[in-house]
């Protein structure tokens, strides 16, 4: 195999697996999908956003513009020699490197640490759905993180809650939260800045 066809060989696979992988990131395919974006976690170390500069996709992209330019190379500037490995793999790097790049700044760029007091249910302000009957278990609607969510709700007190009272989750424990009503935590509030005003 000439020097010409190995290049060509290089950047056809590179393309095509390139392209295979970007449109199966977004297409569910009858035996599982892949990632593009989220599914470039590779071996080696990974940087800031989780994802590893060494990657199927900066891999491929690596081995697309090693073989595009080696090939171009080969056919226009035969006389190189064995510059035309040198020239086409420093091309291949640059494509890599702007592949990650683009993986790192623009596809990962909002995956952050998720912090658990973000999903803290104590303390959040929500609204019976299904009345809690005395001693019973009813429903929380609440929005939190800009999501509507929905959970099995019981009176902190004991006392029944009806339909549409506003409520605050007192503690949350396997997977019930006990509430109070908004209205009385309101009350007790009041009546405590009031006392120590008086003071």
């Amino acid at each position: 195999m000439s020097w010409t066809a190995f290049y060509l060989v290089c950047f056809l696979v590179g393309l095509l697996l390139s392209i295979f992988s970007f449109v199966s990131g977004s297409v569910h395919l009858p035996h599982g999908h892949f990632h593009f974006g989220h599914g470039a976690h590779g071996h080696g170390p990974a940087l800031k956003g989780g994802v590893s500069p060494f990657n199927f996709a900066t891999i491929m992209a690596f081995l697309a513009w090693f073989g595009g330019a080696g090939y171009l190379l080969s056919v226009h500037e035969a006389a190189l020699g064995t510059w035309i490995v040198l020239l086409a793999t420093l091309c291949g790097f640059v494509g890599g490197a702007t592949v990650f790049w683009f993986l790192a700044k623009v596809l990962m760029k909002d995956t952050g640490e998720l912090d658990p007091a973000d999903y803290e249910k104590v303390g959040v302000l929500g609204q019976i759905t299904n009345p809690i009957r005395q001693g019973g278990t009813g429903e929380l609607v609440f929005v939190q993180e800009g999501v509507r969510q929905v959970c099995g709700a019981r009176s902190d007190t004991g006392d029944p809650i009806g339909k549409g009272i506003e409520v605050v989750v007192t503690r949350y424990e396997k997977g019930i939260a006990y509430v109070r009503r908004w209205d009385e935590l309101e009350g007790s509030t009041s009546q405590t800045a009031q006392m120590q005003d008086g003071k």
